[in-house]
């Protein structure tokens, strides 16, 4: 069994006590949230760090709240809680969906919203999903807290907007408007059930069946959760029958730089984005 190289372990008991530490320990320290991505590569040595803040144990950072036309999410809301909750389910239909297919029952309910979005890993399934919503995303250090929009957060493979010493806080979702339906696909890897390529889709329709808005992210088939701009634009104006939802998702690729490993080349994943694109916008267009 492979174990993690030695390291010294700082339970915090309040957000400032981790800023603190964050503070004290700089680039040595990593936060441990609910641990099925740190503690993985930690055993690997492909992470070292020489002090491990567990926020697990903070009070407060784990609800749920709709409130003046947002959903709010801590960030230590685990997957177990945001998939059981009838206020994400009666607004957000593709975050239950999404959830339900991460992992297993073990990750699902310690995996924590926060920490998947603070790791960003390209073929995990959160940051594809909060991009698709277009979440708000509060960051807290010692200056204070300010916001990130969702499409500035994700910069790349495993790295985000935070700087060194920010702790991920809270997610906000703005409640959709009326005949607005959403969706998440994917191909995954049988044994991690991560992407090989997935999508998420939310659709907002007029009166009349025409799309108003679209928001289609590709994820698990680049470094980073991607948007696809060129399925977006193909949408909005269109009534959304099959043949329009087809056409558009063949740009689901485009401007992407895909990945290639053992789950599949680049050219299959590029494909695999299509059909997954195809698929999502229809359910969600339904939906709505």
């Amino acid at each position: 069994m492979s174990l993690p190289a030695a390291f010294d372990y700082h339970p915090a008991k309040t957000v400032d006590e981790a800023l603190t530490l964050l503070q004290q320990y700089g680039d040595d320290a990593k936060l441990l949230a609910g641990g099925h991505s740190l503690l993985p590569l930690m055993k690997l040595r492909l992470a070292q760090p020489g002090h491990l803040i567990d926020i697990g144990r903070i009070d407060g950072l784990a609800y749920i709240r709709e409130e003046n036309g947002v959903v709010a999410v801590g960030a230590m809301t685990t997957y177990v809680m945001l998939e059981n909750s009838d206020i994400i389910r009666r607004h957000f239909a593709l975050l239950p969906e999404g959830i339900a297919v991460i992992g297993d029952p073990q990750v699902r309910n310690r995996g924590t919203i926060g920490g998947s979005i603070a790791h960003a890993d390209p073929a995990a399934d959160m940051p594809g999903i909060v991009l698709a919503l277009k979440a708000d995303i509060l960051v807290q250090s010692t200056n204070g807290v300010r916001t990130i929009k969702a499409d500035d957060f994700f910069t790349g493979t495993f790295e985000t907007a935070l700087e060194a010493e920010e702790i991920v806080t809270e997610i906000r979702f703005a409640i959709p408007p009326a005949h607005t339906g959403s969706a998440y696909m994917k191909l995954e890897k049988k044994a991690s059930h991560y992407a090989v390529a997935g999508c998420a889709a939310v659709i907002t329709l007029d009166t009349d069946g025409t799309c108003t808005s679209a928001s289609v992210i590709i994820t698990g088939a680049s470094v980073k959760a991607h948007r696809a701009s060129g399925v977006e634009s193909v949408l909005v104006g269109k009534k959304l029958d099959e043949p329009v939802v087809a056409g558009a998702a063949t740009h689901a690729a485009e401007g992407i730089e895909l990945v290639e490993d053992i789950h599949g080349s680049k050219a299959y994943r590029g494909q695999m984005a299509v059909v997954m694109a195809r698929r999502a916008v229809l359910r969600a267009a339904e939906r709505a």
